[in-house]
């Protein structure tokens, strides 16, 4: 195996542990996303998408010459050569072994660089994702208790107000008897005036007819006056 094959047989195998990690179910998003922020990442976030397209490119451009080596060694030429000269059969199968075990390298890290971005992208969205919910949560929770107590509040205030429409009722039919009760004291009262007034028209009726009496008593006394005068006079 050639350098360059070398090499993408070491990335294909840092690739699959490197994605198995990622896969681990007990390591949550949110602590991946935690070691996502870290500082050397921020810091070679600048360079990451340029490394990640030039990796792409030499993977393609890899994976294109392993087809080419392929289509090479597969094809009738080389397998009648083969034919030809039996000593150069297995060193045809061999090249042609080799070519294909290449394609499938140089394929899989191409699919696993793909799907590794992939993974990361989604750890993050997910790890955001909880986050929001939680928060989510947390202002469902505080509005269930808002509206909790919103609803209490309601029904004291349903209550209060009942409260009160009886102690209105009560105040009210109370109301209702002292009113009966003043109208009551009123009517007597106005029966009281009246009689009242009667006696008093009736001591002003026999004031006068008295004052009259006396008025006429005291005209007969100063006529009986007027006749003993002049019986005094005509004795003399």
């Amino acid at each position: 195996m050639t350098l360059q094959w070398t090499a993408v047989a070491f990335f294909l195998y840092a690739e699959i542990v490197v994605n198995l990690i990622l896969c681990i179910p007990f390591i949550s998003a949110h602590r991946w996303r935690s070691v996502f922020n870290w500082r050397i990442w921020s810091w070679l976030s600048s360079y990451w998408n340029k490394c990640f397209f030039a990796m792409i490119m030499a993977l393609i451009v890899l994976f294109i010459d392993a087809v080419r080596e392929v289509q090479k060694y597969s094809g009738p030429e080389p397998m009648q050569d083969a034919k030809a000269n039996p000593n150069l059969y297995d060193h045809v199968y061999m090249k042609l072994f080799r070519a294909q075990r290449n394609l499938y390298i140089c394929g899989f890290s191409l699919f696993l660089w793909l799907i590794m971005r992939r993974v990361v992208t989604l750890l993050n969205q997910v790890a955001v994702t909880v986050e929001n919910s939680a928060c989510l949560q947390v202002q469902m929770d505080s509005a269930f208790k808002a509206a909790k107590k919103h609803q209490e509040d309601s029904q004291m205030l349903k209550e209060t107000l009942l409260e009160g429409e009886k102690s209105m009722s009560a105040t009210k039919q109370q109301l209702k008897l002292e009113a009966e009760k003043l109208a009551v004291q009123l009517k007597a009262a106005e029966d009281a005036v009246r009689k009242s007034n009667a006696e008093v028209e009736a001591m002003k009726r026999q004031t006068k007819g008295l004052a009259q009496e006396y008025d006429r008593l005291l005209r007969e006394h100063h006529q009986l006056q007027n006749l003993q005068t002049a019986d005094d006079k005509k004795d003399q």
